[in-house]
């Protein structure tokens, strides 16, 4: 029961996320150029569009929450040691965090740029660090990937 109930959770995702795929490319095609859709957004269904958009992103925020909640649950509640694990992770996500926001100088956007979007110092900081953290998660994850392979072909 529990695996078919599973695959039902998984195909809705599935299915929820392409749904917001081919209600996101509309959106972004609005944006442009596009003269097949100003008939579309004359008549209001692009407004509708926009909102269920908003609507199925926020229904699956909220289920991807309460399934990763209920998930944690069940680890901390048979898995010995994963709450002290999950705690080191948390804390290194905290640490790769701070680290980017200490990276970040706050001139990581032209003078220009800040004035024509009205951006503030801090929040050009706050750019920066997210880019920095992406930059950090990204290197972590290739060396990770590199190591587990190397790892995989050396005990072969």
């Amino acid at each position: 029961m529990k695996e078919s109930t599973d695959k039902i959770i998984t195909w809705l995702g599935l299915g929820i996320a392409l749904v917001c795929t081919v209600l996101s490319i509309v959106f972004a095609m609005n944006n442009g150029d596009v003269k097949e859709l100003e008939a579309v957004q004359n008549g209001g269904l692009f407004d509708a569009t926009f909102w269920i958009l908003v609507a199925l992103v926020a229904v699956s925020i909220c289920a991807i929450v309460v399934f990763l909640l209920i998930k944690l649950a069940n680890s901390f509640s048979t898995k010995k040691g994963y709450a002290a694990k999950f705690c080191i992770i948390l804390g290194v996500i905290v640490v790769v965090c701070l680290a980017a926001y200490l990276l970040s100088n706050g001139n990581d956007m032209t003078p220009a740029l800040m004035d024509k979007f009205s951006v503030s110092t801090a929040t050009s900081k706050l750019i920066g660090a997210a880019c920095y953290m992406v930059y950090i998660l990204v290197g972590a994850a290739a060396v990770a990937i590199i190591y587990t392979e190397v790892a995989k072909s050396l005990k072969k």
